[in-house]
């Protein structure tokens, strides 16, 4: 079952499962069965830790493109972030693509059942380690 908002008195809690690095990153990856067990191990200690919801974003692929990431990486956050659904499916789940692929967040997210994205700048501009990045909100 999707994640159902529910009237609270209390700020849900989101914890973020930091990716290491995928296949085809710039930096070396342990393979993505490896990502995996730690993904999945980090997103079991956030959930047992009593997070609402987790947040998977591919934090171990810097240096990031200032643009739209590769099609593995999308390939590759979709199986990840399934693999984080099934844990908990009753929780929230939501996918950023670094550094502002809004796009790409937004395929992982549908093929997964996410519930929400994370876009680092959606709208204005901000000056980054990867130099001016622009929101290309639409």
């Amino acid at each position: 079952m999707p994640f159902q908002p529910r009237l609270t008195d209390r700020p849900l809690l989101v914890g973020v499962v930091h990716l290491l690095p995928l296949p085809g990153a710039p930096r070396a990856s342990a393979g993505l069965r490896a990502v995996e067990t730690r993904a999945l191990r980090d997103a079991r200690a956030l959930y047992e830790g009593g997070v609402d919801g987790v947040i998977v974003e591919n934090l171990g692929d810097a240096p990031f493109t200032a643009g739209r990431v590769d099609a593995w990486t999308v390939a590759a956050m979709t199986r990840l972030a399934l693999g984080v659904r099934a844990l908990a499916p009753e929780r929230m789940l939501g996918i950023n693509v670094l550094r502002n692929d809004a796009l790409s967040a937004l395929a992982v997210a549908e093929a997964s059942s996410a519930d929400f994205i994370r876009v680092n700048v959606h709208t204005g501009a901000m000056v980054t380690d990867q130099g001016v990045i622009t929101g290309q909100a639409r």
